[in-house]
């Protein structure tokens, strides 16, 4: 995900396993991935260097929050809209998901009606927040939106990010079907996007579609070599195909990349199963 909240999933994934335990991205990494795109999403809004409220959020996000909600008071346009995504940043370093996502949609609603890019990932992070607590139709809602917004302003990277988040929320509702031409979506916008094979590949093989499954993880790999959670998910894909070789390969491949890793963990865990008995249980 290229901007600030991507999903936080829950510990019943949407994309939870059939066989052994699902690819999911764990909260530590989400939080570092929120760090780096709040610097990120500081392109289309400048912040004044004498603000600094985006900088300071990862050392004091209380702070930054009571900052930014004076800042508010008395902000007008654009200074209304920076204002309005520092105190959503800061909240969402707190992990206060429901006052996260209210910030975001006033500052979107705040912006330009004309800066499309500023509105689709203002709309988008609301989207995120709400994502992250647990507020799926919610998310829909926003995400929707904001996906418009990102196709006028011409940016795929973001357009297939947001496209991600969909996928992810209609999966949690258990709209599948409606999850995989999301996926599609993101595959098109943004082709270079290891993640959306990723969970495109992970999608396709919980709905038994192997050779669909093996061609999208196989596209993952070429993007993304080193990421242990596409070994991790190619070797699920090769167990279910009767591949205990490849399986193999694919999570030892995890354990020399990733030594340290969750990922790693899982995979020792699946092939010590594998070894034993010829297939890891769930």
């Amino acid at each position: 995900m290229l901007f600030l909240l991507p999903l936080m999933l829950m510990q019943s994934s949407p994309y939870a396993s059939a066989l052994p335990r699902e690819i999911v991205e764990k909260k530590e990494d989400e939080a570092r991935r929120r760090r780096t795109e709040s610097q990120q999403f500081a392109g289309p809004l400048p912040l004044r260097p004498e603000n600094g409220c985006l900088l300071a959020v990862e050392s004091d996000p209380e702070r930054s929050a009571e900052v930014a909600r004076k800042a508010l008071a008395s902000a007008q346009g654009r200074e209304k809209v920076r204002a309005g995504l520092c105190l959503g940043v800061a909240l969402a370093d707190l992990d206060r998901w429901g006052e996260a996502r209210t910030a975001f949609t006033q500052a979107r609603d705040t912006a330009d009606p004309g800066d499309h890019l500023s509105r689709a990932r203002l709309g988008a992070m609301a989207g995120n927040a709400a994502l992250a607590d647990g507020k799926a139709g919610d998310a829909l809602m926003l995400l929707g939106p904001a996906a418009t917004e990102a196709k006028t302003a011409s940016d795929g990277v973001l357009g297939a990010s947001i496209a991600l988040d969909r996928a992810r929320a209609l999966v949690s509702l258990g709209q599948n079907g409606e999850a995989a031409t999301a996926l599609a979506d993101a595959r098109t916008a943004d082709p270079g996007n290891a993640q959306a094979w990723l969970l495109s590949a992970t999608l396709s093989r919980r709905q038994k579609n192997l050779i669909e499954a093996q061609t999208q993880i196989e596209k993952a790999a070429q993007l993304a070599p080193q990421d242990p959670e596409v070994g991790l998910e190619a070797g699920v894909i090769a167990i279910l195909g009767g591949r205990d070789e490849a399986a193999r390969r694919s999570w030892n491949s995890v354990l020399s990349t990733s030594p340290d890793s969750p990922a790693a963990v899982t995979a020792k865990d699946y092939l010590a199963q594998l070894g034993l008995e010829g297939t890891p249980k769930p």
